[in-house]
């Protein structure tokens, strides 16, 4: 079986509900997965915007050393619980999709990793480090794609 990563608050490229974004009520999203290889000890989840500006990512949440046994996130996960990195935004956890204005409908890919270790890296780590530290112990990945945009 395939590892496989879901929401209960959207569907693959539908839209994130208000209550996740920035100018929301800034909820993590929910998530549920399943079909971990053999050998999981761990998932790392990464959540990007690639529509920022052309080549650039912007960072929405870093989470890794998530137990081999869980199963789901739920909505509004601290940035208490797992180890939780820095996003673009400067704060550790979750920040929710605030897309300019007018820009248009973003992306927010949700990519789950499933790894054979857990990881040595330190609560506030960046992007780069997680994903220097994840490249050694990959098994399997999955992902989710939701849009947000904001009117006017």
């Amino acid at each position: 079986m395939a590892l496989q990563l879901t929401s209960p608050a959207f569907g693959a490229g539908e839209s994130i509900p208000a209550r996740h974004a920035a100018d929301g009520a800034d909820q993590s999203v929910p998530l549920a997965f399943h079909g971990a290889p053999q050998g999981t000890r761990s998932f790392a989840l990464v959540v990007e915007d690639p529509d920022v500006a052309k080549g650039a990512l912007f960072v929405h949440w870093l989470v890794w050393n998530i137990p081999a046994e869980t199963r789901k996130l739920p909505a509004g996960l601290g940035a208490d619980k797992f180890l939780q990195g820095t996003n673009d935004y400067g704060k550790l956890g979750w920040g929710g999709p605030r897309p300019p204005r007018g820009d248009g409908a973003h992306r927010y890919v949700f990519r789950l990793f499933a790894l054979d270790a857990l990881l040595d890296l330190p609560a506030g780590a960046r992007r780069e480090s997680l994903e220097t530290a994840m490249h050694p112990h990959l098994l399997k990945s999955a992902s989710l794609t939701g849009k947000y945009w904001r009117d006017r």
